[in-house]
């Protein structure tokens, strides 16, 4: 699928520059001495651009086991901040902060709350996730992102946006659902449930009422989080080999920077997402970003496109140092078992 390059290192770092033999020498002495945790060379291959043997299917199964073990773990935090975000909700579900609202939902609903709707979760991002990082590695492939050791920034932030819009569109029902599922008092038994209800209610509108406000948020996200991610990857790790620390640290850097710069349009999203549960009737007519903007602007002034700030950056943080390092890891172990 993703097919090498004619010159596989066209900046090769100089630590590659010594002769064959010694470099093999040093290969060994690296394996002898940390046994598995020894960083892969980058003879081996060319871990960023991929073998050309390198198939679409366990691409996609790379990226399926980094989104289901992303969402899987964070997912009490992302709970979290779906109640923070609510704009005017119930009068059981006012909290003043994260803690307070981790102890609230703990004893007024049970430590098992705040899991409810993770099955949604669990059953979207597996297939938009292996078409999320499909796309992500294709299109950076066919832009040059992985030629030489320089930065590409035009490339990382295209490949982002690309892979966002791909997955988005399989992942927003799944999230409206799981949104839905989240909000304090939701009437929502479980996924058919919901699903039948939303659908009876609002029709199918309703799973993608969100689709461009979730775009809105998503291209610039991937976008800055794929040029981060791509850039600190490259600083850190010169060998442009499989090295857990640095993908856990650069996607953990990655994801909060860009989660902080698009919190506002997150709020909107959430607002969008949960109004069919809304009290005000104003909230549960909102339709489009500007109507929806409008409300939070009104309601809770500025400070109301921050809301859910601190969890959601909380939440990000080992979101992507999870999604990353287990994405890297599977394609790292693809990699390895095609070589035996």
């Amino acid at each position: 699928m993703l097919a090498h390059s004619e010159d596989h290192h066209p900046h090769r770092p100089a630590f590659y520059a010594v002769e064959p033999d010694t470099s093999e020498i040093l290969q060994a002495v690296l394996q002898q001495t940390m046994g598995d945790h020894a960083p892969i060379a980058a003879e081996e291959y060319d871990y960023e651009g991929l073998p050309p043997n390198f198939t679409l299917v366990e691409n996609m199964a790379a990226g399926a086991f980094a989104g289901i073990a992303e969402h899987t773990l964070m997912y009490p935090f992302d709970l979290l901040k779906t109640r923070l975000q609510v704009i005017n909700p119930s009068p059981g579900g006012l909290y003043t902060g994260v803690s307070h609202a981790l102890s609230t939902i703990s004893k007024a609903e049970g430590i098992g709350s705040l899991w409810r709707g993770v099955s949604s979760v669990v059953l979207g991002a597996g297939p938009a996730h292996a078409v999320y990082f499909a796309t992500y590695e294709a299109v950076k492939h066919a832009m040059g992102g992985n030629n030489g050791n320089e930065h590409h920034p035009l490339a990382a932030a295209t490949s982002g946006a690309c892979a966002t819009i791909a997955s988005d569109a399989l992942m927003n029902p799944f999230d409206v659902i799981k949104q839905r599922m989240q909000v304090h008092g939701s009437i929502y038994r479980s996924i058919a449930h919901c699903t039948k209800t939303v659908y009876k209610n609002e029709g199918l509108a309703a799973f993608y009422v969100s689709y461009p406000t979730t775009l809105c948020m998503t291209v610039p996200f991937a976008a800055i989080q794929f040029t981060a991610y791509e850039s600190l990857k490259k600083v850190m790790d010169r060998r442009r080999g499989y090295d857990p620390i640095t993908h856990c640290t650069a996607g953990a850097l990655a994801g909060a920077f860009a989660a902080g710069l698009t919190t506002p349009l997150d709020v909107i999203k959430t607002l969008l997402q949960t109004r069919g549960t809304a009290r005000d009737a104003e909230i549960r007519s909102a339709k489009g970003i500007l109507r929806a903007a409008s409300i939070i602007k009104r309601q809770h002034g500025y400070a109301g496109f921050f809301r859910g700030l601190r969890p959601r950056i909380i939440t990000t943080m080992p979101s992507t140092a999870i999604c990353w390092s287990s994405y890297e890891m599977a394609k790292a172990y693809f990699i390895r078992h095609q070589n035996d």
